[in-house]
């Protein structure tokens, strides 16, 4: 809240980071099958800026740690990592949904 200002700030920031997560989850799945590891990186670094706001710290981690493996490993290592974190980020998805669903304020 410190630095998005109030709840209602916050629940727009929700509905973004949900819509994001929606699309952007199946499309890194997509540009990893194709070992497209620039298009990948691209947006795994755009989930990257959202983390430290939504995300407990060992997710944070995760995410950091696949991106940056998206920049200089190989295909099939970063399949493999992007494949233990895509469950959790689908998770922080249908978490956000609920939470969404429960206040449509915004």
């Amino acid at each position: 809240m410190e630095f998005i200002g109030d709840a209602s700030g916050v629940l727009s920031l929700l509905k973004t980071l949900h819509q994001t997560l929606g699309e952007d989850l199946p499309r890194i799945k997509a540009l990893l099958d194709k070992d497209d590891m620039h298009g990948a990186n691209r947006l795994l670094h755009q989930l990257k800026g959202f983390t430290p706001v939504f995300c407990v710290d060992s997710l944070v981690e995760l995410v950091v740690s696949v991106e940056h493996l998206s920049k200089h490993g190989e295909s099939s290592e970063v399949t493999a990592a992007y494949n233990q974190l895509a469950p959790q980020l689908e998770q922080l998805r249908n978490e956000v949904a609920t939470h969404l669903a429960e206040h449509p304020e915004v």
